[in-house]
């Protein structure tokens, strides 16, 4: 299950979608692009107290991992990584999932949640095609100011 959860983790680096460290991560959260704040088990109580406030602050979730910061570093081609930031809504709900398999009752509400922002996404994704779908597949018309 580990495993597989820092896997998919790998993957998002290779992706472009994951921010490494305090500092990375606190910025997306910030500027409100994670969806989804990773944690290892074993970080220090100033790092888990910075992570509840950065997901707090980048409204996202914060998932703390069955891994050590080694083993989370070692899969992220690092020496040692303590948080993380997933920025891809897909790739969050993925790892959640994963997450959600082999302990329900820890993370089943957290994969809920992201199965809810994906689909309201998706509606939102659908929403905007329907519009630039009436406008004849052409771009918004340009606002108009008027001068004083």
């Amino acid at each position: 299950m580990s495993n597989d959860v820092l896997l998919m983790a790998g993957m998002a680096l290779r992706a472009g979608r994951l921010e490494l460290g305090d500092e990375a991560a606190g910025d997306a959260c910030r500027y409100k692009r994670c969806r989804l704040l990773l944690l290892a088990a074993d970080a220090g109580e100033g790092a888990q107290r910075r992570a509840s406030h950065f997901a707090e602050e980048g409204q996202c979730l914060l998932a703390e991992l069955p891994c050590t910061r080694e083993e989370l570093g070692a899969a992220l081609g690092r020496k040692s990584c303590a948080m993380a930031a997933v920025t891809d809504l897909g790739l969050a709900q993925a790892i959640v999932r994963k997450l959600a398999q082999s302990e329900p009752e820890k993370f089943g509400e957290m994969a809920d949640r992201l199965r809810l922002k994906a689909e309201r996404a998706a509606q939102r994704r659908e929403r905007t095609a329907k519009e630039r779908q009436q406008r004849g597949g052409a771009k918004r018309p340009p606002i108009r100011y008027r001068k004083k």
